[in-house]
């Protein structure tokens, strides 16, 4: 069970990715500390221009610390109302459908944002020179200079927070319409991976129910004993539902018991070898058809014995996987036919949707005869070690 477990962790993996990428809308919220941390910054930064023009043009000598103190001042200030703008821009947007409304609601916003952020300012930068021993006029008046000089300031202050506010919000509608977007790709090629893994099931057993019907006119130990084991390959099949990859040593313990169904249809007219270098993660039900293939069209129409040989190997960063048999081959029309079939059609649409561009899957006659299904997926290691009777060669 291994193999399952390792399948059922990757796709649940796949799901929690998808959740820890989903980011909550913006709801005109900023963290305090990027608000505060910007504000700092910005005080700085006028301190350093006031600082540089004092001491060029002033008649005084420049204080930095009072200098820093004040802008610092102006700026946490406006940090203090910021979270209130934020929250007033994202309940009144400037949408199309909201356009209007919103204008008077933030014209009565640059009004009282300016206010408060005059009466703080003025209050901070009063308490600053107290404590410098410098004196100032009224509260009053200091408000109202500050007021009427610097308004046109502060509402290209107000509407650049508002500004952004807009434009964090459009970040995040995007990312969330991209990820929305993502998550249904996602989950539709899930569901296609579904649909073609239950049409691999039933394929595959109506054509064990035939060769167990075949089998019932001229042994019925063989067909009692087939049935047997079918029973155990379904069970196997059950505990695999909904997986999409698993470990390729139980891959091939699945293959396996299909083979024994086989063989006792065949006898010894049936060898299938493994030579198997590598374990990995493969798509659930990856084998079994091209093998099940191998065997109808290649060693069925075969008078004599044959042999299906199963090859693995890691080639640098994926997993090579060949399917060949030394049957009789196929005609340019058989293989039209054969590259249709249910079996590799479902195959080559699984890869697609599980690798993109990153796998190949091609077919081909080699010169000895028969015919080589070649395959090569990105190789994802499990922890599980590959099984010591197919470390190098197992003969079934």
């Amino acid at each position: 069970m291994s193999g399952v477990t390792n399948g059922i962790a990757r796709d649940r993996r796949r799901q929690e990715s998808d959740s820890a990428g989903m980011s909550s809308p913006y709801q005109g919220r900023l963290p305090l500390k990027v608000i505060y941390g910007v504000a700092t910054a910005l005080g700085f930064f006028s301190a350093f221009a006031a600082f540089y023009f004092v001491s060029t043009f002033g008649e005084k000598p420049a204080e930095f610390g009072l200098l820093l103190t004040l802008n610092l001042g102006y700026w946490y200030s406006w940090a203090i109302i910021t979270p209130g703008i934020l929250w007033l821009s994202s309940r009144f947007p400037f949408d199309k459908a909201t356009w209007k409304s919103a204008i008077p609601i933030h014209i009565a916003g640059v009004l009282v944002a300016v206010l408060v952020h005059v009466a703080l300012a003025v209050a901070s930068r009063m308490a600053t020179y107290r404590m410098a021993g410098a004196s100032l006029h009224t509260w009053r008046t200091e408000a109202q200079q500050m007021f009427i000089l610097n308004f046109d300031w502060e509402m290209m202050t107000y509407w650049s927070i508002v500004g952004l506010s807009h434009a964090l919000r459009y970040h995040y509608e995007a990312r969330a319409r991209e990820l929305s977007a993502a998550q249904l790709e996602t989950r539709l090629v899930e569901a296609q991976l579904h649909t073609l893994q239950r049409q691999m099931q039933p394929h595959f057993l109506f054509n064990t129910l035939n060769t167990i019907s075949a089998l019932m006119h001229r042994d019925v130990e063989a067909a009692d004993a087939m049935i047997a084991r079918l029973s155990d390959l379904l069970r196997m099949s059950l505990q695999r539902v909904e997986v999409q990859e698993v470990a390729l040593a139980e891959e091939l313990d699945f293959l396996s018991k299909y083979l024994e169904i086989e063989q006792t249809r065949f006898r010894d007219r049936l060898t299938v070898v493994f030579d198997v270098q590598s374990d990995a993660l493969v798509p659930n039900l990856l084998l079994q058809p091209l093998v099940e293939n191998a065997i109808k069209h290649g060693i069925g129409p075969r008078p004599t014995p044959g042999q299906v040989t199963v090859r693995a190997r890691r080639a640098g960063a994926m997993l090579e996987l060949d399917v060949q048999d030394n049957g009789v081959g196929l005609s340019a029309a058989r293989l039209t036919d054969f590259n249709r079939g249910v079996g590799l059609s479902n195959t080559r649409s699984r890869l697609d949707h599980l690798y993109g561009s990153l796998h190949r899957f091609e077919f081909r006659q080699p010169a000895e005869g028969g015919l080589l299904v070649s395959m090569a997926i990105p190789m994802a290691t499990v922890a599980t070690e590959v099984r010591d009777d197919r470390a190098v060669e197992g003969v079934a």
